[in-house]
């Protein structure tokens, strides 16, 4: 595998104390195990083709460790002070849409999203599994379920030769690790994102010297890459690669890939727009990667399908206002430019934007100031897709500890983005490793109709 690392974190974790490390998978060349060039070939075997530029994407916003529903987008300001907490609700652009107070640039454009209030059927799991998959992680076929972002890389294929149709932003965080299984699942692993920060092994081919810092260089990307194919054409590996092969590690260092990779092709002022964080994986927040949120609009505007990652951490057990007051502000800073610039450029009918978290929080503060795991409610964001915006759906009780009205579960949102997608999760299906056709929601999962009905 052909890897560029990233920048050596401290060690930090989550309440389960699972370490990190950073590092950009690029591609396997096929030394083993499947590779992008198993995609190719089973693409023209089965004579899918490129669909043009226009195309439909998903981007995926992980919130991994459990955001804070009812200090987001549910606050409850007639509570006790023991739930209430310290945020005040702000109005935004819709009438009676109440947001928090540290996030007004999503309330200046909330025409623009939906606000959902009531998902239900989470797991008190810390794992993006069910954000990835829309199932819960039990009774699964052999292999496992495959996550979304996979299922399109099989289903769809590539919309563009030179960009690979599922790509993986997320840092390595523990609930955000998009493993192997816990993507691919039955599919396998050639239909696995181009990868951000995932372990390796022994057999990994690391390109030392370009780190995550680096991408922004495209000469200095180019010539790594261009260093790094002379070294393998030296040692004779690549005479052996047949011509999917080529055809894959043609793709890995294609001008278009490391082009959308390379956020300093924008307007100086779009960058300023959607603002720089904080890299660093640190024991009081996960990489706050602001620029993830333009990355990602480049892959999927060069032809990228599905586009993952995740941003800060949220398994806010003390401190909680503390540690909201320096992530939300950067959140919604991003979201919000990520949106508004898909809008600007005629976008927002094509690609879909998911933002969600594993589970919600407890109503009651803690004696740490903080709020614990909650799996009976929580919040996710749409936007784009063409879906009908500017709404709330569902809501909570007085507490923000149970779904009032309109419970919503992880697979009503998926079998919404697939239907934004152009697919219908009626009718298409997907053999499993025994051969069964199996749907790409759980039996009887319907689009939410409020979006798209």
């Amino acid at each position: 595998m052909l890897k560029i690392l990233g920048p050596s974190p401290a060690r930090s974790g989550f309440c389960d104390g699972v370490s990190r490390r950073n590092f950009l998978r690029i591609g396997t060349l096929g030394l083993g195990g499947f590779a992008l060039s198993d995609l190719l070939r089973a693409e023209e075997s089965a004579g899918i083709r490129s669909k043009g530029n226009r195309h439909k994407a998903v981007i995926m916003v992980f919130l991994p460790g459990g955001p804070s529903h009812q200090d987001m987008f549910d606050l409850k300001a007639d509570a006790p002070a023991e739930v209430r907490g310290e945020f005040r609700p702000i109005n935004t652009n819709v009438a009676g849409l109440q947001i928090c107070e540290h996030l007004p640039r999503l309330a200046r454009i909330a025409d623009k999203y939906t606000v959902i209030r009531s998902m239900v059927g989470a797991e008190d799991r810390h794992e993006a599994f069910q954000c990835q998959t829309g199932r819960l992680n039990r009774n699964q076929p052999p292999g496992g379920w495959p996550s979304l972002g996979s299922f399109l890389a099989r289903i769809e294929g590539a919309a563009n030769p030179a960009i690979p149709p599922f790509l993986g932003l997320a840092p390595k965080m523990g609930h955000a690790e998009w493993s192997d299984n816990g993507v691919a699942g039955f599919l396998g692993s050639a239909s696995a994102p181009f990868e951000v920060n995932k372990g390796g092994g022994k057999e990994d081919m690391i390109l030392n010297g370009v780190t995550l810092d680096r991408l922004g260089d495209r000469r200095g990307l180019l010539d790594a890459l261009d260093r790094f194919r002379r070294e393998v054409d030296s040692s004779g590996q690549m005479a052996g690669l047949d011509a999917y092969t080529r055809q894959a590690f043609g793709i890995l260092t294609s001008s278009e890939l490391v082009e959308a990779l390379d956020i300093k092709k924008e307007d100086p002022r779009t960058i300023e727009r959607f603002g720089k964080g904080d890299p660093r994986n640190r024991d009081d927040g996960g990489p706050k990667l602001m620029e993830h949120f333009l990355v990602a609009r480049r892959l999927v505007e060069a032809g990228a399908r599905c586009v993952t990652l995740a941003f800060s951490r949220w398994d806010h057990h003390g401190d909680n206002f503390g540690a909201l007051r320096q992530d939300l502000p950067l959140l919604d800073q991003g979201l919000s430019a990520l949106i508004q610039d898909l809008h600007q450029r005629g976008l927002d009918k094509d690609v879909s934007v998911v933002v969600w978290g594993e589970f919600g929080r407890t109503p009651t503060i803690n004696k740490d100031g903080g709020r614990d795991h909650w799996p009976r409610v929580s919040c996710a964001l749409l936007a784009g897709g063409g879906m009908r915006h500017g709404q709330v759906i569902g809501s909570t009780d007085r507490l923000g500890g149970e779904a009032a009205s309109r419970p919503v579960l992880f697979g009503e949102v998926h079998a919404t983005l697939y239907h934004c997608l152009g697919i219908d999760v009626n009718k298409v299906t997907v053999p499993d490793l025994t051969g069964r056709p199996q749907f790409l929601v759980d039996n009887g999962v319907q689009p939410i109709r409020e979006l798209v009905g």
